[in-house]
C-alpha cells in the first residue's frame, strides 16, 4: 500500500461524516434561534423536535447516518464537559449543603417511582431509567449524560426528553400558582422549584416569576442538583459493567467488561473543567463563550438523536412512558413540599 492510496481510502468515510454534521449543524442554528425566540421551550427541545420530523417526514439517505451517529456520540460527551465550565463547586457548595437533604429525597423518590410504576406499566428499564434520571436531576442534561452510557435506543432518548420537556412546560405554568395558593416564602418556592422542576431554563422562568429571590435560590439549588449528574453517572457504570461480566459467564462468552471499558471518562474532564473554574484558571470573559458552545453543542447532540428517531417505534411504545413521566414528577413535587413542611423550611 502507498502513501497516497491511504487518503483515497478513507475519503469517502471523512465525506459520509461530513454530511451528516452538517445536516445536524444546520438544523441545530435553527433550533438555536428559535430557542433564543422562544426561552420557555430552548433550543434542545426545537433540536430534537425539528430531528424527529426531519428524520421520519424527509428520510435522509443513509449517507448520513455517520456523521449523525458521530454528533450524537461524541458531541454529546463534549457538550458535557463544557457544562462543566459554567459550575463552580465553591460557588454551590453553600447552598447545596442547605438543599441537600430535599435533593436527596426527591432524587430517591424519583428512582423508586420510576422503578415501581415503570414494572407495573411493562415500560422497559432503559426508559425507566432515563425517564427517572431525567426527572431526578436535570432533564435533557441527565439524560444526555447517561445516554452514552447505558445505550439506549435513540427513539427511547427522544421520547424521555420529550416527556420530561412536557412536565417542564405544566411546572412553568402551575408551580407560581400553587405556591401562591398554599403562601410559600421565597425560599421555599425557590427549593420547591430548584429540586423538582428539570430544566435549568424552566427553574429559572417559574423561580423569577414568583419573586427575585425565590428565582436566585431556585437557579443555584438547580445548579447543585446538577452536579449529582457525576455520582449516578458513576454508578450506572458500575452497575453496566457487572451487568455484561455476569450475562458472559452466564453465556459463555468471554470479552473485556471491566469498568475500565465502561467508564465514562468524559465526566472525569467534566470534574476537570469545573475544577479549572473554581480554581479561577478560565478567564471571566470566556466564560459566556464556553456556556453558548456548551449550549449549542447540546443542541447538535440531541439534534442528532432527533434525527435517529423512529416515529413508528416511538407510537408503538404507547402512552405509558408518558403517565410514567407524569407519576414521577408528580411524586418529586409533592415529596419536596413534604420534605421542607418536616424541618420548617416552607
Amino acid at each position: 500500500m502507498n502513501a497516497t492510496s491511504i487518503p483515497m481510502k478513507n475519503i469517502p468515510t471523512l465525506r459520509l461524516n461530513v454530511s451528516g454534521l452538517l445536516l445536524a449543524v444546520g438544523i441545530s442554528l435553527a433550533a438555536w434561534w428559535l430557542g433564543r425566540a422562544v426561552p420557555l421551550i430552548g433550543g434542545p427541545v426545537f433540536g430534537i423536535v425539528m430531528g424527529i420530523l426531519v428524520r421520519n417526514l424527509l428520510s435522509p439517505s443513509e449517507t448520513f447516518t455517520p456523521g449523525i451517529q458521530f454528533a450524537s456520540k461524541y458531541i454529546l460527551q463534549w457538550s458535557i464537559i463544557a457544562l462543566g465550565f459554567g459550575l463552580s463547586l465553591t460557588q454551590v457548595a453553600k447552598t447545596g449543603l442547605e438543599s441537600l437533604s430535599v435533593t436527596l429525597v426527591t432524587m430517591t423518590t424519583a428512582f423508586v417511582t420510576a422503578l415501581v410504576l415503570g414494572r407495573l406499566m411493562k415500560v422497559h428499564n432503559k426508559l425507566q431509567v432515563l425517564i427517572g434520571v431525567g426527572t431526578a436531576i436535570c432533564g435533557g442534561s441527565a439524560i444526555a449524560a447517561i445516554t452514552p452510557i447505558i445505550k439506549p435506543d435513540d427513539h427511547d432518548t427522544a421520547f424521555a426528553i420529550s416527556t420530561i420537556f412536557l412536565f417542564n412546560l405544566v411546572a412553568v405554568l402551575l408551580f407560581p400558582l400553587l405556591g401562591h395558593m398554599l403562601h410559600l416564602s421565597d425560599l421555599g418556592f425557590g427549593l420547591w422549584a430548584g429540586t423538582a422542576i428539570n430544566d435549568t431554563s424552566s427553574v429559572v422562568a417559574a423561580g423569577y416569576s414568583y419573586s427575585t429571590a425565590a428565582g436566585d435560590y431556585a437557579t443555584i439549588v438547580k445548579l447543585t442538583r446538577a452536579t449529582l449528574i457525576i455520582p449516578i453517572c458513576l454508578i450506572l457504570a458500575i452497575v453496566v459493567a457487572v451487568r455484561e461480566k455476569r450475562a458472559a459467564k452466564q453465556t459463555g462468552v468471554t470479552g473485556d467488561f471491566s469498568l475500565a471499558r465502561i467508564f465514562p471518562w468524559f465526566i472525569l474532564w467534566f470534574l476537570v473543567a469545573s475544577g479549572l473554574r473554581t480554581a479561577g484558571f478560565v478567564p471571566a470573559s470566556l466564560l459566556p463563550v464556553l456556556h453558548i458552545a456548551a449550549e449549542f453543542m447540546i443542541i447538535v447532540a440531541l439534534t442528532a438523536i432527533g434525527l435517529s428517531a423512529n416515529l413508528r417505534k416511538m407510537a408503538s411504545t404507547g402512552v405509558r412512558p408518558i403517565l410514567l413521566g407524569l407519576g414521577v414528577w408528580a411524586a418529586v413535587s409533592i415529596s419536596s413540599l413534604l420534605v421542607q413542611l418536616a424541618i420548617g423550611q416552607l
